[in-house]
């Protein structure tokens, strides 16, 4: 099946005259920077068929000749073709009134050609625009929305007011198509993974490419507070949500957890394409933690820090080893942990924030490297 990049075109790939919005002639002509540059690379380098997708309103009539509008679409047509960038459709809706215009996004009657889900993937596709329309348009394809603001607060504010019109909608900087490139070279990794048994339910959701936005809630106050080191200091967004059986022990709640969160790591990271696998070393206070990591495919842990203390908090000490241990062997992963000090809360502590720091050293990619980093061939 093929995924769908349909874009809009006045705001989008050409900048919309601010007075009458009618692009009607050669002179109000101007494209956004670097469209051409990276609109290129996403045709040459990524699988989507191109679509450009865009409300005339009133072409044809006394207001908007279409002797004005045709040369003007013709260029645009003819530099990109002259860029190796090649719409396979072009779609325009000019009905006049378009009031409950069938054809007229952002309802779908001119894209009902791609509904065939033998051969389009929508759920996988984008529509591309400047408008909530667009966004509106998303939805009713069932595809992800790309909303480019130039003013990305009025963008997100209007998300927000109108949510129930839109799915799935990433705000984007309309003037800057290098971050529309990466943002589609580089897929999204969010993932979240539901495992119940009859001594734990748990539900985590994980981004790697978040910004620290955690809600965890494991009935572990300590435990709490270590998993939201992982997703504020390796900038990730977690969600954590368990019920155990805490009235046996602590055992189960933190094993089935780490075991989780670990198989969530090795599904986002996927193919490892571009990722630079390896990541810290972290002092706090008197401590000095080192964590090392290697997501090559293998599990292994190396544990060398003692704890006098039988708790910190609501958690049992005995259970940092084991933690670490059900983590690599959910991520499939080798760990190498050092920890040395006095304060056995600061040196727990000094772990759980290198061992997100190595996460987020690890998982970051690089979308001029997009291949695996080793030379076995397989990660």
């Amino acid at each position: 099946m093929k995924k769908v990049l349909f874009i809009d075109r006045d705001g989008t790939l050409c900048i919309e005259p601010p007075v009458d919005y009618q692009l009607d002639s050669l002179e109000k002509l101007v494209f956004y920077p670097k469209v051409f540059r990276y609109l290129a690379r996403i045709a040459d380098e990524l699988d989507y068929e191109l679509v450009m997708v865009t409300n005339q309103d009133g072409l044809g009539t006394d207001s908007f000749p279409e002797d004005t509008f045709w040369p003007a679409q013709h260029k645009i047509i003819q530099a990109f073709e002259n860029e190796g960038v090649v719409f396979s459709t072009i779609h325009i809706d000019k009905t006049f009134p378009h009031e409950n215009a069938e054809t007229r996004k952002p309802r779908t009657g001119m894209l009902t050609q791609y509904f065939d889900k033998d051969r389009y993937d929508l759920e996988n596709s984008f529509v591309l625009g400047d408008r909530i329309t667009d966004m509106e348009l998303a939805k009713n394809l069932g595809a992800k929305g790309i909303l480019l603001s130039e003013n990305l607060d009025l963008g997100a504010s209007e998300i927000e007011s109108d949510k129930n019109a839109i799915s799935d909608c990433i705000a984007l900087t309309s003037n800057d198509w290098r971050k529309i490139y990466e943002f589609l070279k580089l897929e999204d990794r969010v993932y979240e993974v539901t495992r119940n048994t009859n001594e734990t339910k748990i539900y985590i959701k994980l981004n790697l490419d978040g910004s620290g936005n955690n809600h965890i809630s494991t009935g572990l106050k300590f435990f709490d507070h270590m998993l939201d080191q992982i997703g504020r200091h390796g900038a990730m967004d977690l969600t954590v949500k368990v019920e155990g059986d805490l009235e046996v022990d602590e055992h189960h709640t933190i094993e089935d957890t780490m075991i989780a969160l670990g198989e969530l790591f090795n599904k986002a990271l996927g193919n490892k394409l571009g990722i630079e696998r390896y990541g810290f070393c972290l002092p706090m206070d008197d401590c000095l933690a080192q964590v090392a990591v290697d997501f090559g495919g293998r599990p292994w842990l190396v544990w060398e820090a003692e704890f006098n203390r039988e708790r910190i908090g609501d958690m049992p000490t005995e259970m940092f080893l084991h933690l670490f241990k059900s983590f690599t062997d959910g991520a499939k992963c080798n760990l190498n942990i050092k920890a040395e000090g006095d304060n056995e809360h600061h040196k727990i502590e000094g772990v759980f924030k290198a061992f997100a720091k190595a996460m987020k050293m690890a998982v970051k990619r690089d979308v001029n490297k997009m291949f695996l980093p080793t030379t076995k061939g397989i990660l």
